[in-house]
């Protein structure tokens, strides 16, 4: 086993040596405005992956050796049942959880709150509310809600009278999950500006973005087996 991992190791480094990894660079960099190639690899059928960064955050294309073509879209592993491309841009995107601002979010706690989650989310987003229902499922577990008011920017001062809530757990699970607008007066002050500056410099470019503490994100939700797997894998000591 370990002579035949080192051989696909061999394999890929004497792949990648076959790249022009200057051209493959100057090519994507060329053809995808605002573009700053951090890194090229080996991938999966002969083609090598290419990351770089936009202000929406870290991205993959796919070339040959040479940059004669871009292929944009996700490698899927269908023994394994794998996402690849999708599994290397969560490692990619890793955001560093205790530097989050965690006061500027709601907090909402079930149980004895263990199982951590942070999570950028649109009150008026059809997804976000469609996870709220997962979510309540969920116990055991902290909810670190950054309001991010982007599908409706009219509406904003719905999620700034939710802060202003005497109770923003319950102001929040009432707008988002039910579709209660809060009684509050949206005058107070608030951190909603705040985060929709943080999730714009963290590349936040869907609702919802879960964020998980071991700084790994995902975009647009999780079904239940799979966010308890994640919310297991980061459980608080």
């Amino acid at each position: 086993m370990f002579r035949f991992l080192m051989g696909l190791l061999t394999l890929a480094v004497f792949a990648l040596a076959y790249a022009d990894e200057a051209q493959i660079r100057r090519v994507v960099e060329a053809k995808i405005e605002g573009s700053k190639v951090e890194g090229i690899r080996a991938a999966p059928l002969g083609l090598y992956e290419v990351s770089f960064r936009t202000p929406q955050g870290i991205h993959i294309v796919y070339t040959d050796a040479n940059a004669d073509h871009i292929i944009i879209g996700n490698i899927y592993d269908t023994e394994t049942e794998r996402d690849i491309t999708k599994d290397r841009l969560r490692k990619l995107n890793v955001v560093k959880f205790d530097a989050l601002p965690l006061d500027q979010a709601v907090k909402i706690q079930r149980g004895n709150g263990k199982r951590v989650l942070a999570m950028f989310s649109d009150p008026h987003c059809p997804y976000c509310k469609q996870f709220e229902q997962t979510l309540q499922q969920m116990d055991n577990i902290t909810i670190y809600v950054f309001m991010f008011p982007v599908i409706h920017p009219e509406l904003t001062q719905h999620s700034v009278a939710v802060w202003c809530s005497a109770d923003r757990s319950k102001a929040w699970l009432d707008l988002a999950l039910r579709g209660i607008a809060p009684q509050a007066s949206a005058t107070c002050a608030n951190p909603v500006a705040k985060n929709l500056d943080l999730g714009h410099r963290l590349g936040v470019n869907a609702t919802p973005t879960l964020i998980f503490p071991n700084g790994e994100r995902v975009s647009g939700g999780l079904r239940v087996a799979e966010l308890t797997e994640e919310l297991e894998k980061n459980k608080r000591k």
